[in-house]
């Protein structure tokens, strides 16, 4: 018995033509959106590991207020150790 051969379809071929115009504007272009994406990751990254810190006044209010109403700090000692004699 023979096989019967089948007839191959031809591949689909694409082509991807640009003139050198093309080839620069699609450069620059992607030159751009990569330039974009490394800004916008530098100021994320320094927004999220350095965030910044409360604003002159309200830092100065906070810091006056907050000492004259604190209570004097107290050193406690945990009840599992024991006090040595000297």
């Amino acid at each position: 018995m023979a096989r019967k051969k089948r007839k191959r379809q031809p591949k689909k071929t694409f082509k991807f033509q640009l003139t050198p115009g093309g080839v620069f504007g699609l450069g620059i272009v992607c030159f751009c959106l990569f330039m974009w994406m490394f800004l916008l990751g530098i100021w994320a990254g320094q927004t999220i590991l350095l965030p910044s810190a409360p604003s002159g006044k309200l830092k100065n209010n906070l810091n006056s207020s907050s000492e004259k109403n604190r209570p004097p700090v107290q050193i406690l000692e945990p009840d599992g150790k024991k006090k040595q004699a000297r």
